[in-house]
């Protein structure tokens, strides 16, 4: 599997048109709203009325993790080999809302006919695992399948880095969202109407994209059957062929476990560890400010190109996390977010940027699942423990009613900022190897030729 160079690309495919961009936002930033409610919020639920242990925490972010990547692989697939993407958006988005509406009906007064308080606290926490793991299915097989595949069909190498730029400033568009407008919700412990309202937002948008969606006018369908899709990017012989996609890959897994260190504890630090009553407000500058930096950053990153933007983004992430590990007045929590926010936004937009244009035209399904594994499934198994053992390993605790709690420290952004440091192993490889690119004639591709050709209107 050999990747052309972008000379082979449709000049009209960087036209992407509004319709396109209409889709993008509102499929983009309803599925990031879906996953700020699975990645943050979920965990504040069951913190706040199952348990407060946070292995619980870690494990059932390892569960859904898994089972998103499983989804992904298999829907990747069978969106490469149908050649379609718009059916498994639109149907997955609408299951996607009814598993995540199902949240509100969980409770451990629910499970009050087990033997025990003990038990009842067991049985609801099993609940909320399973349920996750089902909702993360169907989101991950609509959301992270078949419209991340849909968004490489529709670009091309010389709008990728803006189209980057925007898909990773919309999970914090989508915090802000649900910080700003639904967070009183769950404050207020009314946490049915909180999962019941996303719910209904993902179902009404699945329906909008069965009307609005179009799928690429010339989709490159694989051959390949699922299971031996899936088995092909695995193969040892195709990471050979692929040096760029699977090193763009490593970076993002590194990058992903840093992150996954302090992002599933991160509200619970500002509301029990710093007692910021206002975190809402914090997040909400926080988050537009970063919103802000990644669109306009995207630019940047399509002009000096996507590999060459990793290692600056990566430093004013590293600064952020350092800022955030020592600060505690609320101004210079603000300037610390922004700085850690703004960095994680502009490493997500320039390696998913690159990871694009190593993509093989026809495989960007199947590339979807392979890009669950290192960027989701790595991150989300190693991430939150490596949390989880710092908060455990501190002790700190609050007391609330009677009841002690354990609360995250500032050792988690620490801990993060000396994984992140471990980017730069992949990124100078990737370095050198577009170096070497550079200075060296166009090879013609072999068989089966595998390009980075975007769909064409």
């Amino acid at each position: 599997m050999t990747t052309t160079s972008a000379d082979l690309e449709t000049p009209s495919a960087s036209r992407l048109g509004p319709r396109r961009w209409a889709v993008l936002a509102l499929v983009g930033l309803v599925g990031q709203i879906a996953w700020t409610v699975e990645n943050m919020y979920l965990n504040v639920f069951v913190y706040d009325t199952i348990t407060d242990d946070p292995a619980v925490l870690a494990a059932m972010v390892a569960a859904s993790a898994a089972s998103a990547t499983i989804a992904t692989l298999v829907v990747g697939a069978w969106s490469d080999r149908l050649g379609r993407r718009r059916v498994f958006v639109a149907g997955g988005y609408v299951l996607w809302g009814l598993s995540t509406a199902a949240f509100g009906l969980v409770t451990v007064e629910g499970h009050a006919g087990a033997a025990s308080v003990a038990g009842a606290v067991t049985l609801a926490v099993l609940t909320v695992i399973v349920l996750d793991c089902l909702m993360s299915m169907l989101g991950s097989g609509a959301n992270d399948a078949a419209f991340n595949a849909w968004v490489t069909d529709v670009t091309d190498t010389t709008n990728r880095g803006r189209v980057e730029a925007v898909l990773a400033a919309l999970p914090l568009l989508s915090m802000l969202l649900v910080f700003g407008v639904l967070d009183g919700l769950t404050r207020a412990g009314e946490w049915r109407t909180f999962f019941l309202t996303i719910g209904i937002a993902i179902v009404i948008v699945g329906v909008v994209a069965w009307f609005l969606m179009r799928d690429a006018s010339t989709p490159q369908r694989q051959s390949d059957g699922v299971w031996r899709a899936i088995a092909y990017g695995l193969r040892p012989s195709t990471i050979r062929a692929n040096p760029a996609l699977y090193l763009t890959f490593a970076a993002w897994a590194v990058f992903g476990i840093s992150t996954q260190v302090f992002l599933p504890y991160l509200i619970i630090y500002l509301q029990r560890t710093l007692r910021i009553d206002g975190y809402a407000l914090v997040l909400g500058v926080v988050l537009l400010g970063a919103s802000v930096v990644s669109i306009v950053g995207g630019r940047v990153i399509d002009r000096v190109g996507k590999v060459r933007s990793i290692m600056p983004a990566l430093a004013i992430y590293l600064i952020g996390l350092v800022l955030m590990a020592f600060v505690r007045d609320i101004t210079w929590v603000i300037i610390a977010g922004l700085a850690m926010m703004s960095g994680f936004m502009l490493v997500v937009a320039a390696v998913g940027a690159a990871s694009r244009d190593a993509t093989p035209r026809d495989r960007a399904g199947s590339v979807q699942g392979l890009r669950m594994i290192f960027a989701i499934l790595i991150p989300m198994v190693i991430g939150p423990f490596i949390g989880a053992a710092i908060i455990s390993g501190a002790g700190e605790t609050y007391a609330e009613l009677g009841v002690v709690k354990q609360v995250p420290t500032a050792g988690i952004f620490i801990g993060a900022a000396v994984v992140a440091v471990l980017v730069v192993v992949p990124t100078i490889a990737l370095l050198r190897r577009e170096r070497r690119a550079q200075g060296q004639p166009p090879q013609t591709p072999q068989e089966p030729q595998q390009t980075t050709e975007a769909g064409q209107e």
